[in-house]
């Protein structure tokens, strides 16, 4: 029996690749002969490459991406060199454009599925398996003939969503995964630095099949499902459909991924969502800059004001966590109107705001203009901006800093207050962030790993540094973060001695519970009337977490008793 291997390099385990699991769903009667090889970008090249040749395919067909290519392409050249009569195809977005000049690259690909690949993947096995059709005829391909020249195909055509089977299987263990699902394919808008700009077509999967689908994950009790719809809530009708089936069919345990643009979200939109069990969706929202000029030449159309004013009210429920995107690097913005774009985006307090770097991507109108902008980009995968006409690439080592110090924390939910009270001496939040991630560089703490108790030092040292005169309210600030998270085994070095209060610990924390006492003495500080404030005793619960930023559920103890 023909064996064709379906290869797909993930970026972590815990990942479905929707892309190979359509593929092969779309070729179902040819099942018993496709084999799906998932591996992930953090196993070994020699790892992949032994477990494939161990597996004696017949053809080999990889899916592509910027973050996997490189890995693909080094995998598919020894492969080829131990089994040169192996055909090798490639598809996705990362091989779909300049299709020429990629294969007369890289002479060990036997040809690539361009675009849209579900029907031209099942002909392909057709061919392969049963000898049906032939290469010469077949559309959505590219490869070379018999005399080494290129021959590019016409496309398939566009593919109903609801002729394209459900791809995930009962036999297949789902329960502890990130699943990506989409019910739609195409975006309305044209963002230059986006490839769903490129296709033109919008089109949706009929709601009731959709509605079947995620009973599936439901019953499977799937951990996250990640939906690819570039623009979920494009259409309201369909957006919703599923928001109202899956608030009625919450399992307790499924969360729901999103991509949305805040300003379409209507009233009634945020009124539902906000009936919702807290996390069982989450909103990414991409913002991108706040730059007039900026939103213009990237064809962003959007009002601000609207996804400022949709953003307050969705936070305002407290049960949706919300990702904003922000991207560094777009034309006609510079260092001064970034910060700006920065500052605007983190007064909005996200659960978590995402810098991300542009792309300039094959096929995208950023690509196609790239000389235009001055742009210097990365020569291999992702294709990140290294400078543009308005950001040298200082600005971007900078920028690259304060996004680390985003990560560690802002984005990581670990650091809540020590952050807002730091944001208190500094006029910029975004240069507090550039500023601490000067701080690191300059004292050799960047590329090691850190504790998080380690982190907490070093914010602390950081803000010593800047001569602030009484610390104490910040190593509070830093001790009430270490506790809100977990019951450290080791005791932060600049918090009180814990016996003081360990009355209070036994009355209020039996043996065995997951709880912990902690005295916060602001006797510092005097109140309006100039009274010194008395100490006072939180117990964190680590049994009832906030289910959007997992910290501990924080309760006043009232103790009149002595303590020693």
């Amino acid at each position: 029996m023909k064996k064709i291997l379906l290869t797909a390099v993930n970026a972590k385990y815990i990942h479905s690749n929707l892309a190979v699991y359509s593929l092969r769903a779309y070729a179902r009667e040819l099942k018993e002969n496709i084999v799906l090889a998932e591996y992930t970008i953090n196993n070994r090249t020699e790892y992949i490459l032994r477990e494939i040749y161990l597996k004696k395919p017949d053809v080999i067909c990889f899916s592509c991406y910027i973050w996997n290519i490189s890995i693909i392409l080094e995998v598919a050249e020894e492969f080829h060199k131990l089994c040169p009569k192996v055909p090798i195809w490639v598809g996705g977005p990362e091989v779909s454009y300049e299709v020429e000049a990629f294969l007369k690259e890289h002479p060990f690909i036997t040809g690539v599925i361009i675009g849209e690949g579900e029907k031209t993947f099942s002909e392909l096995c057709r061919y392969y398996v049963k000898g049906e059709g032939s290469l010469e005829e077949m559309k959505g391909i590219a490869l070379f003939d018999g005399a080494g020249n290129v021959q590019i195909h016409e496309s398939q055509e566009i593919l109903d969503m609801n002729t394209i089977p459900f791809c995930y299987d009962l036999s297949e263990d789902f329960s502890h995964r990130i699943i990506y699902y989409e019910s739609s394919r195409g975006c309305p808008f044209r963002c230059s630095y986006c490839l769903s700009s490129v296709e033109k077509i919008l089109r949706f999967r009929d709601v009731e099949i959709v509605k079947r689908e995620l009973q599936f994950f439901l019953d499977q009790k799937v951990k996250q499902v990640k939906f690819v719809d570039r623009t979920f809530n494009c259409d309201k009708k369909h957006a919703m459909a599923i928001w109202q089936y899956i608030l009625g069919h919450d399992n307790g345990i499924t969360n729901f991924h999103f991509e949305i643009a805040a300003d379409l979200l209507t009233d009634e939109e945020a009124d539902l969502i906000a009936k919702m069990r807290p996390g069982l969706i989450q909103l990414e929202i991409g913002v991108q800059s706040t730059h007039d000029e900026t939103i213009r030449e990237i064809h962003r159309h959007m009002d601000l004001k609207d996804v400022h004013q949709m953003m307050k009210k969705v936070q305002k429920a407290g049960n949706i966590h919300q990702h904003l995107d922000l991207i560094a690097g777009l034309p006609f913005e510079d260092y001064e109107t970034f910060t700006h774009s920065f500052d605007d985006i983190y007064e909005w307090k996200p659960e978590q705001l995402q810098l991300g770097f542009l792309k300039v991507l094959k096929g995208s109108y950023m690509y196609e203009h790239a000389k235009e902008y001055e742009a210097v980009y990365r020569a291999k995968p992702p294709y990140e901006v290294l400078r543009t006409k308005w950001l040298s690439y200082e600005d971007i080592c900078n920028i690259k800093l304060a996004e680390e110090m985003l990560e560690v924390y802002y984005n990581s939910t670990q650091f809540p207050v020590s952050i807002r009270l730091l944001e208190t001496i500094h006029e910029s939040a975004y240069h507090m962030f550039e500023n601490l991630g000067h701080f690191y560089e300059e004292h050799g703490y960047l590329a090691m790993s850190h504790t998080r108790m380690r982190r907490s030092e070093i914010l602390l040292e950081y803000v010593e540094s800047l001569g602030v005169a009484d610390m104490e309210v910040f190593y509070q600030a830093a001790t009430y973060d270490i506790y809100s998270r977990e019951n450290a085994k080791s005791r932060p070095k600049w918090a009180k001695d814990y016996a003081q209060w360990k009355d209070v610990t036994r009355a209020h924390c039996p043996k065995g519970s997951l709880a912990h006492i902690e005295c916060f003495d602001y006797s510092f500080e005097e109140d309006a009337f100039g009274r010194k404030c008395e100490p006072y005793y939180l117990k964190f619960d680590y049994e009832n977490r906030n289910p959007l930023t997992n910290q501990a559920e924080v309760t006043i103890i009232q103790w009149e008793g002595e303590t020693k």
